[in-house]
């Protein structure tokens, strides 16, 4: 069996990581989607609200689950006994990074295989980034990600 970690912060989780957790539901027995509490990178969301919203998202694939952690990503990936670790890579810009996280988590848990998926080409220009960027300043994010995650948004950032 294939267990499949697909790690990030997902600060918000776009249509393209749901593109990848799509696809990769259907090459893969399960995959969990391991959400990175992340505190240095300063989250908008609290990483209880991102798993939510990424299991309301994910509802419809039942080899998919979620959970958080705040551990190393070798040690999480022994602890679920999974032997793959998922990667996106949304631009050649992308992949130096990536190579890096791959050899050293190759050398953390060497006997996990880490694989790169690509976006659809429509969705290849999504970050989450940009995403926060566009709804802090009160513009339209619905096209780019699942309508819960643009309904999150514009809640929270009617607070602010």
């Amino acid at each position: 069996m294939n267990t499949v970690v697909y790690p990030g912060t997902f600060d918000p989780v776009t249509n393209g990581h749901a593109d990848l957790i799509e696809r990769a539901s259907r090459l893969f027995d399960h995959i969990i989607v391991a959400v990175a509490a992340s505190p240095k990178k300063k989250p908008l969301l609290e990483l209880e609200h991102r798993v939510r919203l990424i299991e309301e998202s994910t509802a419809h694939l039942g080899n998919v689950t979620v959970t958080g952690f705040s551990n190393l990503l070798a040690e999480f990936v022994h602890e679920h006994k999974a032997n793959i670790i998922l990667r996106g890579l949304r631009a050649v810009s992308d992949f130096e990074f990536e190579f890096q996280l791959a050899d050293m988590n190759r050398r953390l848990a060497p006997e996990v295989e880490s694989i790169f998926l690509t976006p659809a080409n429509h969705l290849s220009y999504i970050s989450s980034t940009l995403i926060r960027e566009i709804a802090s300043l009160g513009g339209d994010v619905s096209e780019f990600v699942p309508a819960v995650v643009a309904d999150a948004l514009y809640a929270h950032f009617a607070k602010s």
